[in-house]
This record gives C-alpha cells, structure tokens and sequence, in this order.
C-alpha cells in the first residue's frame, strides 16, 4: 500500500482522514484512487483541464515529483506521497 499523506486544508475532502492507503504504479494512479474512495478531492487536486492545480506540491518521500516525471512519478507499495499546499505571504 502506498501512503497518501493529507494536510489539514484537504482533509474536509476525505471524512478527517490524515492518512489514505491506496494501490498504484504512478503518482497519478495513486491520486486517482484516493479519489475513488473520496471524490471530493478531485476538485481540489485538480483543475478544469485535469492539471494538478499550481499551488499543490506533490512529493514521494522526500522527492518533488516537479523534479522526477510529474504525475507519472512511480511509487511502490510502502512509499508516502505527500500533498502539500504552497503557502504564500508575508511582507
């Protein structure tokens, strides 16, 4: 099972849940998943033409999915995708 770590701002998407198991070869096919158990996360996972929206950065461990194949990133059984909202600001 591949671990999908959810930050507090999506978690109202997946019934409070800090943490979803799913199965996949890809990034991509981990988050289809996730959102086949939650579907409300499709919306803030992605945009209207199906492109993983600007402010959320996606990492497998510790490794920016930017920097590796994007969606297409694979990822095993035991690995943690983490989702994590840009956060802007300041002065």
């Amino acid at each position: 099972m591949i671990r999908l770590k959810i930050p507090t701002v999506l978690r109202s998407a997946t019934d409070a849940a800090r943490v979803v198991e799913v199965e996949g070869a890809t990034v991509r096919d981990a988050l289809t998943a996730a959102i086949e158990l939650h579907p409300d996360l499709e919306a803030r996972l992605f945009d209207e033409h199906g492109q993983l929206r600007r402010f959320l950065n996606v990492f497998v461990d510790e490794e920016d999915i930017r920097f590796e194949r994007g969606l297409d990133t694979p990822v095993a059984s035991g690995q943690t995708v983490s989702l994590l909202p840009a956060v802007a600001g300041g002065r």
